[in-house]
């Protein structure tokens, strides 16, 4: 269900925040209905936060791999926030965050950036 603490700004231009959450979340959820979006706007700062909750069990898929998913939502209501002049802040209950502290990231390459791991490189041999 979704809610808000406060009303927003009194613009024509406010954007339907939880509304672009729930169509963005959705598709990803077993039970839409578990949904929970929540958002405030700032008093005196033109600042949004959305906070979103669902079941545990779908945490997966709506982060996706490597928390592809979860960032292209985010960086779509960034996006419609900046366009309004918002800005914005999106928590995840139980996010991402507290999730990615427990391991770095690995490189978009594939390597290890740590060459201690790999055997030392040699030089050909030269013909003489």
């Amino acid at each position: 269900m979704s809610s808000s603490k406060s009303s927003p700004p009194a613009t024509p231009k406010t954007p339907d925040y939880g509304g672009l959450v729930r169509f963005l979340v959705e598709p990803f959820l077993e039970s839409p209905a578990s949904l929970s979006v929540d958002c405030e706007y700032g008093s005196t700062k033109p600042q949004v936060w959305v906070r979103v909750a669902f079941d545990e069990s779908d945490r997966a898929r709506v982060f996706g791999r490597g928390g592809r998913n979860i960032d292209a939502i985010r960086h779509s209501l960034k996006a419609m926030a900046q366009t309004a002049g918002h800005s914005l802040v999106l928590d995840v209950f139980g996010g991402v965050e507290a999730h990615r502290e427990h391991h770095s990231p690995k490189p978009r390459n594939g390597r290890s950036s740590d060459r201690s791991s790999r055997s030392p490189r040699r030089r050909p041999r030269s013909n003489r």
